[in-house]
C-alpha cells in the first residue's frame, strides 16, 4: 500500500518541471518588462517635459478657443493630452458634470496605471516563492544520495537548487526595481494630470461666468 509521504514525494517531483518552466516565464517577462520601460522612457518620458504650475496659468489666460492648442502643444504625456482633451471637448457641460467627468478619466488613467505595473509585482511576489520550490524539491533527492554516497547525483541536485534560487530571486528585483520606478513616474502623472483637470472646470466656469455678465451689459 501506498503511504501518504510517497505520494507527497511523487506530487512534489512532478512539480519540478512546472516549477523550471514558470521560473524561465518569469526571467523572460523581467527582460520584457526591462525594454519595455526603456521604451516608454525613449518614446514618451525623455521628451515630454512639462511646467505644470506655468501650464495651470496658461489655462486660465488661454480662453475657450486656445485651450485645446495649449494642450495638444504643452510638454505632456499622450495619455494625458488625451483626457484633458476630452475634458476640454465638453465645456459645454456643467460644473458638476465636468467634474465627474474629471474624476472618471482619472480612474481610468489609475486603472491603466495598475494594469501596468501589476505585471512586474507579480513577478516580484512570484519570483522568490518558486525559487525557494525549485530550492526545495531537488534537495530531496539530494540528501537520499548523499546517503547512499552518490555524489553525482548530489551535486546535480544542489546544482539545479542554486540554479532555480537564482533565476527566482534575479527575476524578483528586476521586478521590483522597474515596479518602482513606474510607481514613482505614474504618481506624478497623476498628481500633475489632477491639478490640471481641478483648473480645466475653474476655468471654463469662469469664462461661462464673464461671457454671462458680458451679455447682460
Amino acid at each position: 500500500m501506498i503511504s501518504l509521504s510517497e505520494i507527497l514525494h511523487t506530487i512534489a517531483q512532478a512539480l519540478m518541471i512546472p516549477c523550471l518552466i514558470i521560473l524561465l516565464v518569469l526571467m523572460a517577462g523581467a527582460v520584457w518588462q526591462i525594454g519595455d520601460i526603456v521604451v516608454e522612457y525613449i518614446a514618451e518620458r525623455r521628451k515630454h517635459k512639462c511646467d505644470v504650475p506655468q501650464l495651470l496659468r496658461d489655462v486660465h489666460t488661454a480662453g475657450a478657443d486656445g485651450l485645446a492648442d495649449l494642450i495638444e502643444n504643452s510638454g505632456l504625456l499622450r495619455r494625458q493630452k488625451k483626457a484633458l482633451l476630452e475634458l476640454a471637448e465638453s465645456r459645454g457641460l456643467p460644473k458638476d458634470t465636468l467634474t465627474a467627468l474629471a474624476e472618471r478619466l482619472l480612474a481610468t488613467e489609475e486603472a491603466r496605471n495598475a494594469r501596468t505595473t501589476s505585471i512586474t509585482d507579480m513577478i516580484a511576489k512570484l519570483g522568490p516563492m518558486f525559487g525557494l520550490l525549485g530550492t526545495l524539491i531537488p534537495l530531496g533527492p539530494g540528501i537520499v544520495a548523499l546517503g547512499q554516497g552518490d555524489t553525482v547525483t548530489l551535486s546535480e541536485s544542489m546544482n539545479v537548487a542554486f540554479d532555480t534560487t537564482i533565476a527566482g530571486v534575479i527575476s524578483a528585483a528586476v521586478a521590483s526595481v522597474i515596479s518602482h520606478i513606474r510607481k514613482r513616474w505614474y504618481n506624478d502623472d497623476m498628481v500633475s494630470l489632477e491639478t490640471l483637470m481641478e483648473a480645466v472646470p475653474v476655468s471654463y466656469t469662469h469664462l461661462r461666468a464673464h461671457e454671462t455678465r458680458s451679455n447682460i451689459v
